[in-house]
């Protein structure tokens, strides 16, 4: 029996987010736990470095898990692949300790969220990205992005994801990107509150609208007994990026 990390991608559209629930319901957890029990997995559960919602989409994802396994770690990443469908895949796959948790032993997580400036639809990207117009003020949004970086009680922009726990979040990195008509947010910390990610570019992107200041988004964060109650950003234009352990 060896500890076994691989890394996941997905298209999150089709799943139910990532977490298993009742039988029926389809879940990127339940559809992997499917391929391990092809390659003779007999846990009770994976583990996992985090728990996306519905429609939002990985690239990055880490699991865990135990197994008897006598081939080549390239063999386990080729037979899981054989047993899962279109919308998920097993990128990489390697040996680790048995201590190894995906999801507490991370250093970090990175996050990407896609905006698309532009008048009309575009149904080829239409699942990976949220559709905005008029154009926004990128420049108000950096500026607003920057705020966030450091550690802050970000409380008003989400939910402790262990009911009672704490909501200090220390953001290592934030900022957006232009590239034609997409604008990609960049956002990069310890670990993120329940809708931490979705609820702030929602509030930047309505700085960028100028509907409000960016003023506002600090004062939230000044005031975590306070609650962002404006727009939260669809789920289709996130995707988890990585996750880091060094």
């Amino acid at each position: 029996m060896a500890n076994y990390k691989s890394i996941i991608a997905y298209d999150g559209t089709a799943f139910k987010g990532f977490q298993r629930q009742k039988p029926g319901i389809r879940t990127v957890q339940s559809v992997l736990e499917d391929g391990l029990r092809s390659v003779g997995w007999d846990e009770g559960s994976l583990k996992a470095a985090g728990r996306t919602d519905a429609g939002v989409h990985a690239k990055g994802q880490v699991i865990a898990f135990a197994l008897s396994w006598k081939h080549s770690t390239g063999k386990l990443t080729d037979a899981l692949n054989a047993n899962l469908p279109a919308d998920v895949s097993v990128v990489n796959t390697e040996a680790v300790e048995a201590d190894f948790h995906p999801r507490f032993s991370a250093r970090s997580r990175e996050y990407r969220y896609t905006l698309i400036a532009a008048p009309v639809r575009d149904p080829l990207r239409a699942r990976y990205s949220w559709r905005i117009w008029p154009e926004p003020d990128i420049e108000a949004m950096r500026t607003a992005a920057g705020l966030l970086i450091g550690e802050h009680d970000f409380a008003a922009f989400g939910s402790a994801p262990i009911p009672g726990g704490h909501t200090l979040r220390n953001v290592l990195r934030a900022d957006w990107k232009r590239e034609k008509d997409e604008l990609r947010f960049k956002i990069e910390a310890n670990a993120f509150l329940y809708r931490m990610a979705r609820r702030l570019v929602g509030a930047l992107a309505e700085i960028g609208a100028g509907r409000i200041d960016v003023e506002e988004v600090s004062d939230l964060l000044d005031n975590p007994s306070a609650r962002w109650e404006g727009a939260v950003a669809p789920a289709q234009g996130l995707c988890l990026e990585a996750v880091r352990y060094t």
